[in-house]
């Protein structure tokens, strides 16, 4: 596999975490520390654990079901670090979108592994 087909993987396999409501599981694809910028705020998390109690009850109470990617683009690679401009919506149990954006992850090979190293909403 070359590194982007890696990074790709590791982001299918956090989604899949995600959308199965399993905070852990998506922990299990986080390098720590694990960024994200939103906005032009930087939040850090140092350890596993960080997602806010209730994160995917607020989500559900705003309509959403899952979420879709409509483009993974990669748009630079090498051996150790992938960004991917990730295109999504959050949709609705009828899988009508609630709302669309465009994302920049980093995912990076760390420790004998790919995880999601910054996430920039």
């Amino acid at each position: 596999m070359t590194s982007a087909a890696d990074a790709l993987a590791r982001l299918a396999a956090f989604t899949e975490r995600f959308h199965a409501r399993d905070a852990a599981g998506m922990d299990a694809h986080l390098p720590f520390p694990h960024a994200m910028l939103i906005g032009g705020r930087l939040v850090v998390w140092k350890t596993p654990g960080q997602l806010p109690a209730g994160y995917f009850d607020d989500l559900a109470a705003q309509g959403w079901a899952r979420s879709t990617y409509h483009e993974t683009h990669v748009v630079l690679a090498d051996d150790r670090k992938v960004h991917v401009l990730v295109d999504y919506s959050r949709d609705d149990a009828d899988g009508r979108p609630l709302s669309r954006h465009q994302n920049l992850w980093i995912v990076t090979f760390e420790s004998g592994r790919w995880g999601v190293k910054l996430r920039s909403y």
